[in-house]
């Protein structure tokens, strides 16, 4: 049974792994025995993510690119399978959350939410599925969030672009599953509920008021933990997971229950 789990011989794409939820999942690729290739704007961010990889044993290969530049991921895609000669994992991870009803936000705000989380994964997947395809093989795993399926009307919370966008994120993993799975692709998604990043830190976990109603509607009575959800994102990226497709998993404590 573990070996359904052995990444060895993998190569796993992250975006957006320079900090929270996509390097923890980058380390976890890492330990599972797969070489990973990080992406994200902030290169000196991904030197710090690489040499705690390398400093494990492990290899991580560093490409700068903005998921939203269609130059940039074309490149960074090329280079990855340049140094690899194929991509057999590929986490969609880029996002970023504004805050703001539609009556707030800007077009400006709008445009930056769906550009990053639905555009994003557009663009990488664009150069990664072909070459999944050609070897007949890959595991495609979007991060989408609990906000795809609640919202929340606490001033604190309100962020439409974000809803929208990750609703979105669903929708496209459905098509893009139905489409490639008879290539040997599998695409899915996870949804995480709250937990500490760079995106929630300033603003959602610096409210004890707003953890408090949190952990007060949420089953789990928490958020979530560094490295919860990595489990289900190795799941989803290997061998044990290999008729399954198109679904978004919930890793949020149970708060979509209630």
């Amino acid at each position: 049974m573990a070996e359904l789990f052995n990444l060895t011989g993998k190569v796993a794409v992250v975006t957006g792994a320079s900090s929270g939820l996509g390097a923890d999942a980058a380390r976890a690729y890492a330990e599972a025995g797969a070489e990973v290739a990080l992406l994200a704007r902030r290169v000196e961010k991904l030197e710090q993510v690489q040499a705690d990889i390398e400093n494990h044993g492990k290899k991580a290969f560093v490409a700068a690119c903005d998921v939203t530049d269609e130059a940039s991921v074309k490149q960074a895609i090329a280079d990855v399978h340049r140094a690899y000669g194929r991509i057999d994992i590929l986490l969609n991870n880029a996002g970023v959350a504004v805050r703001g009803g539609v009556d707030t936000l800007t077009v400006k705000e709008w445009d930056q939410s769906l550009n990053t989380n639905v555009k994003g994964i557009f663009l990488v997947s664009k150069y990664v599925i072909p070459l999944m395809k050609e070897q007949g093989y890959g595991k495609v795993v979007n991060v989408a969030s609990v906000n795809a399926v609640v919202a929340d009307k606490d001033d604190l919370f309100i962020r439409h672009s974000y809803n929208a966008s990750k609703a979105a994120v669903f929708g496209l993993t459905k098509g893009m599953a139905c489409s490639y799975a008879r290539y040997g692709i599998t695409v899915n998604a996870i949804g995480p509920g709250l937990f500490e990043s760079e995106m929630t830190e300033d603003t959602l976990f610096k409210s004890a008021d707003f953890l408090t109603l949190y952990s007060t509607l949420c089953p789990a009575g928490r958020p979530g933990n560094r490295g919860e959800v990595n489990g289900t994102i190795l799941y989803l990226s290997s061998d044990a997971s290999s008729y399954v497709q198109g679904q978004l998993i919930l890793i949020d404590g149970g708060f979509s229950t209630v």
